[in-house]
């Protein structure tokens, strides 16, 4: 019976996660709030670890996650997690980012009413006392103009209840298409002139290097004069020293920010400015968002590792083109193959090249790309290979991958074929499936072939002659060793010819040598699938 896989939670979550882990069949540790040092002592058993915000998951925490596979995350935001660090080591990384849309859209536009009307600085004044009407003058919303930066699911969701207060909207997203951005009532433009037009500016995008410091001096002074700032993303986007200057100078009529580069904002002067209105990261802290996020990361780990589909990954693309039950057999092929060019290659390999024919493995080029490295790298590692990091470990080494559309060559329906570059030659190795789930090799080096690749088999060059097939097989029957299949390959009578031979038992060297030392044998080798 298999051992249950243990799940790792280190930051609050709503009890249906852990409900659904448990009903699931895992078995859960919950301890939010644990130190660094603690989460790296509880982590060596962990198959899977679900944080939220806090806990910090380094390259360090990774390398101590011997047997992990997932790391989830109940919110948006991967920040916290080094997503390099854990494709380097083969882990999936999961985000929920729809669960809390809602609840960040929502907070977006309570603080740009807040922002808009004073309402925390004349509330704290009331509090203190006074009544002063004249110094909390607010603006109106309608008839303004809105600059979203970052029209995903949280933008887009802003757009649409602003267009009901009457705005104009201006959205600058650079994968964006200019269809959504209409159907969310807003227009696509470049950045600067959002930028320069806009009244509001609120940040809705991902904390990446092309993001960070984004909203900075340059992109403030372009900004029109009076214009306010709305951060309920990432922390970061905004560059929080530029902001105090342009609020000291008046440039900036205001802000409102929801996340800050460091948190908490520990000594910023930004937290006593008259004109700055702050939360602590609250955009995502409802009952319903919670709710969401803890049940819908516990689901999608759970259909992950229970095969039934992958969504949400960050890292994982290629395998949830792999988890599709029709690539299955592609996929094992493509092991296969990877396993036999790691037996027959003769020095390093400089690159790969991926030549797929047919409509759906042209879909799936890349997932076979890294089930090839899967089977090239998995016996030469001290380190599990899988085929996230595959592909990273091939880039590691100097390996280039290339992938191809091939052209029907009107023999078979689907072919994957696969040519590897050494220092002095080119090898080729293509193969199919027949029916569901019968492999085949098709080609070797320009030889035709139908070999199932599988057990162990038995590759040389020869010259075309009679008695040579006789020779080898006469080898083989004094050492006992059982033939289980044939298939020749070659250019015509009396030249070169490839033959590969399956046998019932594994070849022993000293047989192999004798084989060798027959004349006109060369290229001999032994695989093992």
């Amino acid at each position: 019976m298999n051992q249950p896989m243990n799940v790792l939670i280190t930051d609050p979550v709503d009890p249906r996660c852990v409900d659904i882990f448990k009903s699931e069949g895992f078995d859960v540790v919950y301890s939010p709030g644990i130190s660094p040092d603690e989460v790296k002592k509880l982590i060596g058993n962990a198959h899977v670890l679900i944080v939220r915000s806090q806990t910090q998951v380094t390259s360090e925490i990774l390398e101590a996650g011997k047997v992990l596979k997932v790391v989830g995350r109940a919110g948006a935001g991967v920040d916290n997690i080094d997503v390099n660090a854990a494709t380097r080591r083969g882990v999936i990384v999961m985000n929920t980012p729809g669960g809390n849309t809602i609840s960040t859209a929502e907070h977006t536009i309570s603080m740009m009413l807040a922002l808009a009307r004073n309402i925390p600085q004349a509330h704290q004044s009331v509090k203190s006392g006074k009544w002063d009407r004249k110094s909390f003058v607010g603006m109106e919303l309608q008839g303004k103009i809105l600059g979203i930066v970052g029209l995903g699911k949280v933008g887009i969701e802003v757009a649409r209840r602003c267009v009901a207060f009457g705005m104009k909207i201006l959205a600058y997203d650079p994968v964006q298409s200019p269809e959504t951005a209409s159907k969310a009532g807003a227009e696509l433009v470049e950045l600067d002139r959002l930028l320069r037009e806009s009244d509001i500016v609120t940040v809705h995008s991902p904390l990446i290097p092309e993001t960070k410091g984004l909203i900075g001096e340059r992109a403030l002074s372009i900004c029109k004069k009076g214009v306010r700032i709305i951060n309920c993303a990432r922390g970061g986007i905004v560059d929080e020293a530029a902001l105090l200057r342009s609020l000291n100078d008046g440039h900036v009529a205001g802000a409102a920010l929801d996340v800050f580069e460091q948190e908490p904002p520990k000594d910023s002067p930004l937290i006593q400015h008259p004109k700055v209105i702050m939360t602590p990261h609250l955009g995502a802290s409802t009952e319903e968002a919670q709710e969401k996020v803890a049940m819908q990361i516990a689901l999608q780990v759970s259909d992950a590792l229970k095969g039934r589909g992958m969504v949400g990954s960050v890292n994982a693309d290629i395998i949830q083109v792999a988890m599709k039950k029709e690539l299955q057999p592609y996929l094992d092929l493509a092991e296969r193959i990877g396993r036999m060019i790691a037996q027959v290659k003769e020095g390093v390999i400089r690159s790969v090249s991926v030549s797929v024919t047919g409509e759906s493995l042209q879909e799936a080029a890349s997932a076979l790309g890294a089930a090839i490295m899967k089977g090239l790298f998995e016996k030469a590692m001290d380190e599990p290979v899988n085929y996230l990091n595959a592909p990273f470990l091939a880039r590691e080494r100097g390996i280039a991958i290339h992938l191809h559309q091939a052209m029907d060559d009107g023999l078979y329906t689907h072919v994957l074929s696969v040519e590897y570059q050494m220092e002095k030659e080119r090898r080729v190795i293509a193969g199919t499936v027949f029916g569901n789930k019968d492999l085949r090799i098709i080609n070797v080096d320009g030889f035709h072939f139908e070999v199932k690749p599988e057990g162990h088999l038995l590759l040389y060059s020869n010259i075309d002659k009679p008695g040579m097939l006789a020779n080898v097989s006469g080898i083989l029957a004094r050492a006992n060793i059982n033939i289980a299949g044939l298939s020749l390959g070659r250019y015509g009578v009396g030249s070169k010819a490839l033959t590969i031979i399956s046998t019932d038992s594994i070849v022993p060297h000293s047989i192999l040598k004798e084989i060798a030392a027959l004349q006109g044998v060369s290229g001999i080798k032994l695989i093992t699938l």
